[in-house]
């Protein structure tokens, strides 16, 4: 956590904490480490309910059962597409433009 600070800023870290807080610094440190302590105790809960998420598994899917009658269907039951007969007009149109 403090692997970029040196024994000299820890050193004037220390002296102005005990130039703020006097002689409250004990109760200031106490009260900081329970504050500390409690995060902790949260961040681990929530770190343990997603790892038990992961390693849940996941809800067991039932097979679908077939009867003899539908498993011996291959055919589509959905009805043929039939096109729409041509209309007239245009079909006149393409005759009078190739003349």
């Amino acid at each position: 956590m403090f692997s970029g600070l040196g024994y000299t800023e820890m050193f004037l870290f220390g002296i102005i904490a005990l130039m703020l807080f006097g002689s409250k610094l004990p109760e200031v440190a106490r009260n900081f480490g329970g504050t500390y302590r409690e995060l902790r105790k949260k961040v681990d809960e929530f770190q343990r309910e997603f790892r038990d998420w992961e390693r849940s598994d996941p809800p067991a899917t039932k097979k679908p059962t077939f009867t003899p009658d539908e498993t011996e269907r291959a055919e589509p039951t959905a009805p043929k597409f039939i096109p729409p007969p041509a209309d007239e007009d245009e079909d006149e149109d393409a005759k009078g433009e190739d003349a």
